[in-house]
């Protein structure tokens, strides 16, 4: 094909695939009656940025950071995870039903998706807010919860995170007792157990235990990139043998670290002098952990706006290094699909929360993936396949074990 018949059977394509992406961070500052997704705001994801771009489904995530494993840290960050499910409903409900619809199964996405609406589905990033009790699974489920991990950046008091492995410090050796249960009771009610910010042995756990597939909601594969954000080749044989999937995430340092750092070494000087000119608190990555939620995100919407500047300088200075863009994105779901096949692989982005790469910054430029991977020779099967056909299977297949164990109780 010529470049322009390839662009043009790549938007056929693209039109007609579900396009799904399940990993989508929000604030709650951005659901409100004046400032809200169906404006052109200046974050990665909103109604207008999947109208261009054509992305059919968000996982709106509901995030709760690491705190200490306390009454009143749990009680905190469950306030927390309940004003994001109400954000996220007052949308779906107030804001913009006409626009958007909460979808809670794979039927209810064909359905939304053929009435001429958006798709907004629910995951949950930490089960830190469920505390120490066992019916807040049961909650999440009833408010739309469709994924959980059960920890993120931090050991919770269910599961060891992924961070343990820089100092070889665990606290539960993999799951907790109660984290055990917690597996359990989200196979029963049908939750998707997410394994992207957990450890190696916890994950390894998790799948001893589960009766249904498991999913990594956001992460790349480690042996193109050093990461322990990353899934290694051990993991990945575990993710296809229980039947998941692992939804490749577009984050600049989990795709090409030595890409990463030697542009962003080379992009610091042109950053510290926006970041002193704008009078904004910059912090590195090993600080924000530190941060409140609202800090945490008003800092990476801070950073997308120093960032964006100094890419701007950049572009204008002859052999700057090169970002992380789609192709290396690409290269990621060529591995994954070579190592463990194609009905294991999917997309996530993790805007709003930190992801982007260049080609695919923010949710109007959702096209370019499916350019891409037309040019690389996949078939519209196999792209709607990586896009959401095999999330929504795993879905299905989690909700059938549910209503079984469900049934046998």
């Amino acid at each position: 094909m010529t470049e322009d018949q390839l662009i043009a059977e790549a938007k056929a394509i693209h039109e007609r695939v579900i396009t799904l992406d399940t990993h989508n961070d929000i604030s709650i500052k951005n659901f409100t009656d004046s400032i809200n997704y169906t404006q052109e705001l200046n974050n990665q994801v909103n109604l207008p940025k999947m109208i261009k771009g054509g992305l059919d489904v968000s996982w709106l995530i509901v995030y709760t950071g690491q705190d200490s494993l306390t009454d009143e840290g749990y009680a905190k960050a469950y306030e927390t995870a309940i004003s994001k499910f109400n954000a996220i409903r007052k949308l779906t409900e107030e804001i913009a039903p006409n626009e958007i619809e909460l979808a809670i199964t794979s039927a209810d996405v064909r359905r939304i998706i053929a009435s001429g609406k958006k798709v907004a589905m629910i995951g949950i990033e930490n089960g830190y807010p469920i505390g120490l009790d066992i019916n807040k699974v049961k909650e999440f489920y009833d408010l739309g919860g469709r994924y959980m991990s059960l920890a993120h950046n931090g050991h919770s008091q269910l599961s060891d995170s992924n961070t343990g492995e820089k100092d070889s410090l665990w606290l539960h050796n993999g799951l907790s007792d109660f984290g055990k249960e917690v597996i359990k009771e989200m196979n029963k009610w049908g939750i998707m157990i997410d394994v992207s910010h957990p450890s190696k042995e916890a994950m390894k756990q998790m799948i001893a235990l589960s009766k249904a597939p498991i999913i990594a909601s956001h992460s790349s594969a480690r042996a193109l990139c050093n990461h322990s954000r990353n899934l290694d080749d051990e993991q990945l044989e575990w993710l296809k043998e229980n039947g998941g999937v692992v939804q490749t995430v577009a984050f600049k340092s989990y795709l090409n670290t030595e890409k990463y750092e030697a542009r962003n070494t080379a992009l610091k000087t042109i950053r510290e002098k926006i970041v002193d000119s704008l009078g904004i608190k910059w912090y590195e990555r090993s600080e924000i952990s530190s941060l409140n939620d609202s800090s945490i995100l008003e800092f990476i919407s801070n950073r997308r706006k120093v960032m964006t500047l100094a890419n701007g300088k950049a572009s204008t200075i002859t052999d700057f290094p090169p970002a992380v863009n789609v192709q290396d994105f690409i290269n990621h779901i060529d591995y994954l699909v070579e190592k463990i096949g194609i009905e294991h692989v999917g997309i996530s982005s993790d805007f709003d929360g930190g992801g982007g790469i260049e080609g695919w910054n923010n949710a109007a430029e959702t096209f370019n993936v499916t350019l891409e991977l037309v040019r690389r020779g996949y078939t519209e099967e196999e792209i709607s396949m990586i896009w959401s056909g095999n999330l929504l299977r795993v879905l299905d297949e989690v909700e059938a074990v549910a209503k079984e164990i469900q049934v046998a109780e």
